[in-house]
């Protein structure tokens, strides 16, 4: 790669160059030629019908800075203006629930226009992008004379997705929201975000056909992954996995991939990968694409030698059954509450048959807080080997709003969500319990059965969506035990 600076002969041909070749690099990058221009029209009247009056202020992603790679815009941004390149703002003015748009460009320099091509015009954002067009350098002033008479400003924070919105502080948005909030101490700031999750909630059969494509790509790295023969580190598996994810046309992991083995397949979200893979052992892959913009989430434990140990099997089987109750349970007016406690008390049931818990209601005292009152499930023995939920919503970010989140929490036509349920074992589990008599004596009784599934974490991750139809499992990667064993044993492949 080229570095930016350059010497005295590249400058003048980069003069001579520019002269001719500049309306060559002027390229249009719609965020996603699948999703018709009208529907995101759609989204910000959607969104303005919720506000009723008062401007919405959302400032997208920054030319990245910590490195040479690709950007790609704000989840929040891009849903609402499908504008994929960096450093623009969306001010939308809203009086009695009628928007009137503007985005706000930063054109790119003549000679960094070379580096990383033209941006858009403004001409080119009202012709493809429906929306006015002008220069962010006139934003703020622009704001603020939009700001006479209007009681209330809605912001849309400038982070990547809601899991880091309290670890954002020094983003250029909320440093103009601090600036304006101070000269104009009348007006109300707001939050837009919740409204703009509504919106985003309900997914269109546009965004499910993407996401689906996405966990199709996702499934077929997975399968990679069971084909690959001889890898004795996880990084190949991570290899396998992220090329096919490439070869389909993925433009990026959703997340950082995730493949733990051994010991290592306990920790959640472990992303290293430059561990061994040892035989004997299961190995969790936790690993998706994202395909123009949207996110899957996939999710198999596969054992390194191909074939499963019988603890591994009864564990494995367990989880998957876990799956499948949630799954009975994720269908159109059903609850989600439902569906997560029946793959509960599935895993419940299996882990006091192995010997894991005491009893399926047996309690501990948990290593971080927890409300036994209110949330009697949360103090359960059986809670401290299963730790996380099972579902979350999918789409432009891995963990996306969803219709179930709200309201009388049932699923709806429209909701595209993951089922993940996990048990996670190992003796170093229990040196995180508070040391008090109710947990010494559940150390006691169960620390036989910890020893005999030493190290074992599985977790089957799958994608959905909810259509006219019913509920469809959109990833399709093998996830019966023997589907997976003959799959390992029939196709592998030696690595490259």
């Amino acid at each position: 790669m080229l570095p930016f600076a350059a010497t005295t002969t590249v400058r003048r041909l980069v003069g001579f160059l520019f002269t001719t070749v500049t309306a060559t690099l002027c390229v249009v990058r719609p965020a996603a030629a699948q999703i018709p221009q009208q529907e995101y029209a759609a989204r910000r009247d959607s969104l303005a019908a919720k506000i009723g009056d008062g401007l919405v202020v959302a400032f997208g992603g920054r030319t990245p800075v910590s490195d040479f790679g690709p950007f790609f815009q704000l989840p929040d941004f891009r849903y609402l203006t499908n504008y994929t390149e960096p450093d623009g703002i969306f001010v939308m003015q809203v009086k009695g629930g009628k928007a009137q748009s503007t985005l706000f460009i930063t054109p790119a320099g003549a000679r960094q226009a070379f580096y990383y091509g033209r941006r858009p015009d403004s001409l080119t954002v009202v012709t493809t992008l429906g929306m006015q067009a002008r220069s962010a350098g006139v934003v703020e002033a622009v704001i603020d004379s939009m700001a006479a008479g209007v009681t209330t400003v809605f912001t849309v924070a400038d982070f990547a997705a809601a899991d880091f919105a309290t670890q954002d502080s020094l983003t250029r948005g909320q440093q103009w929201e601090r600036r304006f909030a101070a000269a104009h101490p009348a007006i109300t700031m707001r939050d837009a975000h919740p409204y703009i999750y509504l919106v985003r909630a309900k997914k269109t059969p546009a965004e499910m056909a993407l996401i689906r494509k996405a966990a199709e790509i996702s499934s077929e790295g997975h399968r990679a992954a069971m084909r690959l023969q001889g890898a004795t580190k996880e990084y190949e598996l991570q290899a396998a996995i992220e090329y096919e994810f490439m070869r389909g046309g993925g433009a990026r992991p959703s997340y950082g991939s995730i493949v733990g083995s051994g010991i290592r397949g306990t920790q959640l979200h472990y992303m290293r990968n430059r561990g061994d893979l040892k035989p004997g052992e299961l190995v969790v892959i936790d690993a998706a694409t994202e395909y123009e913009g949207y996110a899957a989430d996939v999710t198999r434990s596969i054992p390194v030698s191909g074939t499963y140990t019988p603890e591994q099997r009864e564990m494995y089987q367990l989880v998957l059954d876990a799956q499948l109750a949630a799954e009975r349970n994720s269908k159109v007016g059903m609850s989600s509450i439902a569906a997560q406690d029946s793959s509960e008390d599935v895993r419940a049931r299996g882990l006091a048959k192995l010997g894991l818990i005491e009893s399926v209601d047996a309690t501990i005292d948990m290593p971080w807080r927890t409300d036994c009152v209110n949330a009697p499930r949360s103090c359960r023995q059986s809670m401290f080997w299963m730790i996380h939920g099972i579902s979350h919503g999918i789409g432009l970010a891995v963990h996306d709003p969803a219709q179930f989140y709200s309201g009388k929490r049932t699923f709806q036509i429209g909701d595209s969500f993951t089922i993940e349920p996990g048990i996670y074992i190992s003796a170093t589990m229990l040196d995180a319990l508070p040391d008090t008599p109710k947990n010494r004596t559940f150390i006691a009784k169960v620390k036989a059965a910890v020893l005999r599934y030493q190290n074992t974490g599985v977790r089957i991750e799958d994608d959905y969506i909810v259509t006219d139809k019913g509920t469809e499992r959109i990833s399709n990667a093998p996830r019966e035990i023997e589907e997976i064993e003959a799959l390992m044993r029939r196709n592998s492949r030696p690595i490259p």
